[in-house]
């Protein structure tokens, strides 16, 4: 089998409200685009790394999950049953992962950075949130939500009220979101360069909703630095691949 690794964010699967509303045949069409994506991966790679916020929104009760997801779920455990091993990164939309996704999918789940060494490349992968300075008043909220006991009083709320619920604030996260006016420079500088002095040669990161790659040669090893920013599966459709030793930012369908 090909060592070869994709890195893929940002779906946010059920943003959309279903039903046959053209928003909700929209989010079916970006499902459908996604999971014949999926199809592709075994017997050409060995591996795929979710980099966050696959789902818009992700949370297990003890005994229900979010059903309009079945289908993606389902075509994540043909992909592990087929033999492609598969990372989730915790999001800032999906960041309440639990044990179905392990236990029933077969999926790694992982919060915080990733650390991989494949093909004579050290990379560090991180969904991107929280990652650039000034923004205290988001940090110290992430904690809180992402805290035990903040969870087990979210599993009081029946699924009904809950899953709605947090899709109402995820879409007001969403507007208040402008991908083309953050200066990418700023993660070159204040993520990128950082992990480069710790010995990193690559930093893939998503979150940002734009596509975007900076390389620049290293003087001690033969791979250059690089900076990859993920994208989306909304407008975009870009990932990252990992082949004989280079790190790649390409487009489904091959464009």
């Amino acid at each position: 089998m090909s060592d070869e690794v994709v890195f893929l964010a940002d779906a946010h699967l059920g943003a959309e409200a279903p039903g046959k509303t053209a928003a909700g045949e929209r989010e079916s069409t970006r499902a459908t685009h996604l999971h014949r994506f999926f199809e592709t991966l075994p017997g050409r790679v060995h591996s795929l790394v979710i980099v966050g916020d696959l789902f818009d929104f992700w949370f297990e009760y003890r005994t229900a999950i979010p059903r309009q997801h079945f289908a993606t779920l389902a075509a994540l455990r043909r992909l592990r049953d087929a033999g492609v091993e598969i990372t989730y990164l915790n999001g800032n939309h999906d960041f309440w992962l639990g044990p179905f996704l392990s236990e029933e999918i077969g999926a790694v789940t992982r919060t915080g950075p990733l650390i991989l060494e494949r093909q004579g490349r050290k990379l560090w992968v991180h969904h991107g949130d929280g990652l650039i300075g000034g923004d205290l008043g988001y940090r110290v909220l992430r904690r809180v939500l992402r805290s035990s006991f903040s969870i087990g009083l979210y599993q009081l709320v029946h699924p009904d009220l809950g899953i709605p619920l947090a899709h109402w604030i995820s879409s007001r996260s969403r507007e208040a979101r402008d991908p083309d006016r953050f200066p990418m420079e700023r993660l070159w500088t204040e993520v990128a360069l950082p992990r480069f002095a710790e010995g990193y040669d690559g930093v893939i990161i998503g979150h940002f909703h734009r596509a975007f790659e900076r390389n620049e040669p290293s003087g001690e090893s033969a791979s250059p630095r690089q900076l990859i920013v993920l994208g989306d599966w909304i407008d975009q459709f870009t990932y990252a691949v990992l082949r004989d030793g280079q790190l790649k930012l390409e487009t489904w369908p091959a464009r």
